[in-house]
């Protein structure tokens, strides 16, 4: 599989020689965007310690809370919003190349590739397991104390991690020709969700955007929604009602000012379409966070 260049999170390590890390992230603001949607090759672990968040991952959103974890695998598109105003989570991000045997041993053959090439997956949302939970704490410890040593202890917590993985949560990996699709597809993908993130206040037609990708406006809604889930229409509000949200939410904005910041000329429009996304109106949205 040849990756693209312009992912949208580009995926550098402190120690290249060392190809593991942890990263203490957090939100101070309800409705704040995580991180948008992107994808890597590597794995990504991600550990709430406080607090609650919304994970999308491959089009499917995840209600998650204090001891929760998020197993992304490599290729997964993934996506994050706060739910909370006080949210602590880490990110453990592990290149599996690293825990690659020199010689094609039982470990190499029959887990490690496999997990490399995503023949080896693993369900997205675990939780109420405290043996994950601490190897979890364990390794990020390890990373916060950096005592001598601290890579080996790493590298082993980690294949004790896989380990769990592998007896209690592998996924359904029956379909995988369809996976391979929709990589590809993904790949070919990537600039069109980003275009939408970035542009999202912008005008943008179906043609348009398929124009971008070179595909007639059948396939490239008919690919679009096998990729996200949802219609390219539903995609784009999603992404407008999630930025409206955080306005209302976190600045002084009026509701009509909000509405233009967010792409909307249409109050009325943008009053059904949010309660449509929120089940509340747009104006109602800060009375019920006093």
């Amino acid at each position: 599989m040849n990756w693209p260049v312009d992912l949208q999170e580009p995926m550098s390590m402190p120690d290249p020689s060392f190809p593991i890390k942890v990263n203490f992230c957090g939100s101070r603001e309800y409705g704040q965007v995580m991180f948008p949607h992107h994808w890597h090759r590597h794995m990504e672990f991600l550990y709430v310690e406080s607090g609650e968040a919304m994970i999308e991952c491959n089009a499917e959103p995840v209600h998650v809370r204090a001891g929760d974890l998020i197993v992304l695998n490599g290729n997964d598109l993934h996506q994050g919003t706060s739910l909370s105003n006080q949210l602590v989570y880490y990110a453990l991000i592990a290149d599996l190349q690293s825990l690659q045997s020199p010689s094609q041993d039982a470990v190499e053959t029959r887990f490690i590739t496999p997990m490399t090439q995503n023949r080896l997956l693993f369900r997205t949302h675990i939780r109420g397991d405290g043996e994950l939970q601490r190897c979890m704490e364990d390794i990020i410890d390890e990373f916060r104390n950096r005592r001598v040593g601290h890579e080996l202890s790493v590298k082993s917590y980690m294949y004790r991690l896989l380990t769990l993985l592998v007896r209690g949560y592998v996924a359904d990996v029956s379909n995988w020709k369809h996976n391979e699709n929709r990589m590809r597809n993904l790949e070919r993908f990537t600039p069109i969700l980003q275009h939408i993130e970035q542009c999202y206040a912008d005008e943008m037609t179906i043609e348009q955007l398929a124009g971008m990708a070179g595909l007639s406006r059948f396939h490239f809604s008919r690919l679009f929604h096998e990729l996200t889930g949802r219609t390219v229409t539903e995609y784009i509000n999603r992404v407008r009602i999630n930025r409206a949200e955080y306005l209302l939410i976190n600045t002084g904005m009026t509701v009509s000012e909000v509405a233009m910041a967010a792409g909307y000329n249409d109050i009325s429009y943008f009053s059904r379409t949010f309660k449509k996304y929120r089940d509340v109106a747009p104006s109602e949205i800060r009375e019920l966070l006093m």
